[in-house]
């Protein structure tokens, strides 16, 4: 029997030990699975209390069992969840009790999701909606996989590329009847109006959520500076406790230190660098050069100096933020932060700071300025549509095949229709409905165990 037939299960709730533990089967065979361990299969959806029993009759546990019927389940197939003790004596003797079933297996990573998506229970854009919202790490991340879950790019896409495959349909019955006087033209105009206000609608979204994608990712903001100014010090503030070693002696900090905060919402990924200095320390080298690749990758930099390092700020392709730290050493500043203070620099709008890191001066403001570059950086995520790269990539494929196939009424009908045909297999991939067996792999094998 394939793998794709046999009946699967898998623990879909938390590590063991817990208080109640849940167990998936989805197959064929989870109602024959039921009925052995249940003794009964209950009435469908309702929940009901049985002594679980193995082969030899032995009772398992006291537990509560639910059944449902295929194809009214999560994945299409026969369904049953068996909610027991969660412990892991009582896992193990059901797992135990389960795979003495022929044809009975454990299941893979996003095996159950799978399953539901090639069933037709959601479409890729929901599935993959379904992961984002498992590994959500702060509200806005959670809002945003919700409302993709629902359907709100996957409703968008089936519309526009059913309005697509019309249009299609019309330019080639204008090809069809091309010997007809004007019957082409007839056709051929009220299509070119249908692909214009879709391009028009596809440019929009593409236009107006220039970085919502990168919401699941966050804001990676990188502090650099040279040796001692109290970049360790700072990291520290805004993560709340200690992460960093905070040394007196230069050169404390060899590698990267990330700490993921939850910023308003916004997930913000703070790297705390190596002091950038020249050494000849092969180890502080390489500390050095990693620091400079990070600062190079992060969207937002914030080059932190002192009274005693006044250095001009690392090059980046990023906006690089001033911050100048220890003002409580400095009798020439005020004990409280003046920044931020907008200055141009290089064509850039450039930010400066001043704060004391050991002593929390200025650092409420200097979140407050993040969490703003956060919001303008990655947009506002009410409404937004796009949640990955991959949406975007194939909205950008579907909006320039329709705008070649506006190009191209005039020079030949049989192109228009074939650019239409590329935009509607753009959807479709975007939908999961086609060729993306290899794309399918790699999503779901991201997908945890039990989901």
């Amino acid at each position: 029997m394939h793998p794709r037939q046999q009946t699967i299960f898998a623990l879909s709730s938390g590590r063991p030990p817990s208080a109640i533990s849940i167990i998936r089967v989805s197959g064929h065979q989870a109602g024959a699975l039921l009925a052995s361990l249940a003794g009964k299969i209950p009435s469908p959806r309702l929940a009901t209390r049985v002594t679980l029993r193995d082969a030899h009759q032995q009772p398992i546990d006291d537990a509560v069992v639910l059944w449902f019927p295929g194809p009214a389940s999560a994945t299409g197939e026969h369904v049953a969840e068996f909610h027991v003790h969660g412990g892991r004596a009582v896992l193990a003797a059901v797992f135990a009790a389960l795979s003495a079933f022929a044809e009975v297996r454990a299941a893979e990573p996003g095996e159950f999701t799978r399953r539901a998506f090639e069933n037709g229970k959601l479409d890729l854009t929901e599935a993959e909606a379904l992961d984002d919202l498992i590994h959500a790490d702060t509200d806005r991340q959670r809002r945003q996989a919700l409302r993709q879950l629902k359907g709100l790019l996957g409703d968008k896409a089936r519309d526009w590329r059913s309005q697509i495959i019309e249009a299609s349909a019309l330019i080639e019955a204008g090809i069809d009847f091309s010997d007809e006087g004007d019957v082409p033209a007839e056709l051929i105009a009220p299509a070119l109006s249908k692909v214009s206000t879709l391009l028009g609608e596809i440019e929009e979204v593409l236009a107006s959520q220039a970085r919502s994608e990168r919401l699941r990712e966050g804001l990676v903001v990188a502090i650099a500076g040279p040796p001692n100014v109290g970049k360790s010090t700072l990291i520290n503030q805004l993560a709340r406790r200690e992460v960093a070693i905070v040394s007196p002696h230069a050169g404390t900090t060899r590698d990267a230190i990330e700490v993921q905060l939850d910023l308003d919402g916004y997930p913000v990924t703070v790297i705390d660098t190596a002091g950038i200095r020249e050494t000849k320390d092969p180890v502080e080298q390489e500390g050095v050069r990693r620091a400079r690749a990070r600062a190079a990758e992060a969207d937002l930099v914030l080059w932190i100096s002192d009274p005693e390092h006044e250095t001009d700020p690392h090059h980046s392709e990023a906006p690089v933020w001033t911050v100048r730290n220890k003002i409580d050493l400095d009798e020439a500043e005020p004990p409280k932060c003046r920044g931020p203070v907008g200055v141009l620099r290089q064509g850039r709008r450039a930010v400066d700071f001043r704060i004391s890191a050991s002593r929390g001066d200025g650092i409420r403001e200097l979140i407050a300025a993040i969490i703003g570059f956060a919001q303008d950086y990655l947009g506002s995520e009410e409404g937004a549509l796009i949640g990955r790269a991959r949406h975007r990539k194939l909205l950008q494929e579907t909006a320039a095949s329709l705008r070649r196939s506006i190009g191209s009424v005039g020079k030949g009908e049989e192109l228009a229709a074939e650019d239409l045909r590329m935009a509607a297999y753009s959807l479709g991939r975007l939908l999961g409905r086609v060729d993306v067996d290899e794309v399918l792999d790699v999503i779901f094998s991201q997908f945890c165990i039990g989901k």
